[in-house]
């Protein structure tokens, strides 16, 4: 069995889930709210999806195509959301990252922080040219995370998917490893003192 990597941020853990988190990604992932603003994320949430979901995880790792990490607070060892990157191509060296955050963590910068640490380890580690975002288009502030991280808007899909009898517009971002070491080299530059 492959060892499913763990990242750490200023505030953050990006680890494996455990079927002890079921309970709370129940909890988290139940809310309306996270339904209502995630193409893939059911509601009412039922019992025994969240395992379902999280026994997944380990398949889809060995087989190179996906990594969830459990997004969890240092300080309180709490979990308060989900990010990954998946359908991983070796073939193209691209990814597609998704995420999502428990509401009561809402506009705390947690998503942003977890999608850099994200991005680096696929850029990094996995050696990707290329990694996009998709999110519904009245979900704005997944899009705002999408662009603190450097990806840069390519488009909307009109009326592409269909969640709860409603089409929607499914807006994608996307950045490549080049722009990507740009910005990098960019921010080293701009705390980098001049002598």
């Amino acid at each position: 069995m492959k060892q499913r990597p763990t990242l750490q941020t200023e505030r953050l853990w990006l680890r494996p889930f455990v079927l002890a988190d079921a309970k709370e990604v129940q909890r988290l992932a139940g809310n309306k709210a996270i339904a209502d603003t995630t193409a893939n994320i059911p509601h009412p949430y039922l019992d025994g999806l969240a395992e379902q979901w999280i026994s997944s995880h380990q398949e889809g790792f060995e087989a190179g195509e996906l990594i969830n990490f459990a997004i969890v607070l240092k300080d309180s060892g709490g979990l308060i959301g989900a990010i990954s990157l998946m359908n991983i191509s070796a073939q193209h060296e691209r990814a597609e990252l998704g995420y999502w955050i428990g509401k009561p963590y809402w506009n705390q910068g947690y998503g942003t922080e977890a999608a850099r640490a994200v991005l680096e380890y696929g850029f990094s580690v996995l050696s990707l040219n290329r990694i996009h975002g998709c999110f519904l288009k009245r979900n704005p502030a997944s899009g705002r995370v999408m662009e603190k991280i450097g990806m840069s808007y390519e488009g909307c899909l009109r009326q592409h998917d269909k969640k709860w009898e409603q089409f929607e517009d499914i807006v994608i971002y996307g950045i490549l490893r080049s722009e990507w070491r740009n910005k990098a080299k960019q921010t080293e530059a701009s705390i980098s003192p001049n002598f």
